[in-house]
């Protein structure tokens, strides 16, 4: 049965009542036809107006839903020939981090993911999509991998946050995590990074270091969830709607920010309404992506890496306020030079200046 979100109930409603007149219609033989198209008008009428503005906590619940699209499903209608890869060859295999070797677009590629599952006990099998240090690590493995044979990485995001437990630190989480964001940033093949749904904290910094940084509509991406946030906050979970809507932590929020590079629109209702049209839309988005990052030479390529992590929250002590970096200076930076410290401080100063004019304005 399909799962319908709080905020949809007025329009499970109308759908429950557009159902009942076409069943009271084929039992009846009464023709209840011109009803039934004025209800469904409304239902349409109703969906994009629910969906046209929905509230951070919303996208959230979206982005949450059981029925999205998961790694898996992905990797099966984008790749041929997949074969998956399992263990970081230290400890064991963490079902919660799927990894492997396929065809996208004639190209062999390496393509990584966080795995949720369907129902509890496949849930219970993938930690809930949240991955032990021996995850991290097979995907390190996967990732080197990869750089060693020239092939790029795919990476899908999609974990509330990496597994907090107590085996979890014993093994080094935090190492592993800061392990992968110090490789990810040096490995010399391109790298492309979705965040599908959840992208919670490290958990999901820890496969999303990459060249080009895609997001789904409804997707969040941020450093805590807004339950943990508002437990925090106000010493109150409950208050994780409030903590949403001030967090900044949708899709739209972040390409402001320039922390993500493009959004890909989900179908109406999300990507769970239509799984077939949202992984046709990410096929064409990362088609697109691995074609321009292709024509880079690597010296430019993590050039440009640098310079796209580089501009990301910057801080300018004189102003005292972080501003909005324009998108623009995540995608016309100067990519023909290897950074020096006479460029940093420069780069500093610009930032300083628009920061300054920010305030002033």
């Amino acid at each position: 049965m399909a799962v319908e979100l709080p905020f949809e109930k007025p329009l499970v409603e109308l759908r429950l009542k557009i159902e009942e007149l076409k069943r009271f219609t084929e039992e009846r033989g009464i023709d209840m036809s011109e009803e039934v198209a004025t209800l469904e008008a409304k239902s349409k009428a109703l969906s994009e107006s629910i969906y046209r503005d929905l509230q951070p906590w919303q996208k959230v619940q979206i982005a949450r839903h059981p029925e999205r699209p998961t790694t898996l499903d992905y990797i099966r209608d984008l790749c041929v020939d997949f074969v998956e890869l399992h263990g970081d060859r230290n400890f064991r295999d963490d079902p919660a981090i799927v990894g492997g070797i396929g065809r996208f677009d004639g190209y062999p590629i390496t393509v990584i993911g966080t795995q949720k599952g369907r129902d509890t006990k496949e849930n219970l099998y993938r930690n809930f999509g949240m991955a032990h240090p021996e995850g991290y690590r097979k995907a390190l493995r996967l990732m080197k991998q990869a750089e060693k044979f020239r092939r790029p990485v795919l990476c899908f995001i999609d974990t509330a946050g990496a597994y907090p437990g107590t085996g979890g630190e014993e093994r080094g989480q935090g190492e592993a995590i800061a392990r992968n964001l110090i490789e990810m940033a040096e490995l010399t093949v391109p790298i492309v990074c979705i965040v599908t749904g959840e992208g919670g904290s490290g958990g999901a910094l820890g496969l999303a270091i990459g060249d080009h940084l895609m997001m789904l509509e409804h997707a969040w991406y941020s450093v805590i969830s807004p339950e943990s946030a508002a437990s925090i906050l106000w010493k109150d979970a409950s208050q994780a709607q409030r903590a949403a809507d001030s967090m900044k932590i949708t899709a739209q929020d972040l390409l402001r920010f320039g922390i993500v590079d493009e959004i890909l629109p989900e179908p109406l209702g999300g990507a769970q309404r239509a799984p077939a049209e949202m992984i046709e839309t990410v096929r064409m988005a990362v088609k697109r992506a691995f074609a321009q990052l292709r024509t880079l030479d690597t010296e430019t390529l993590l050039a440009a890496r640098y310079q796209k992590y580089r501009v990301i929250g910057a801080w300018t002590e004189d102003a005292g306020t972080i501003y909005e970096v324009p998108q623009a200076a995540t995608t016309t930076a100067s990519l023909d030079a290897e950074p020096t410290a006479a460029s940093d401080t420069q780069e500093l100063d610009d930032l300083a200046y628009v920061a300054r004019k920010t305030t002033e304005d």
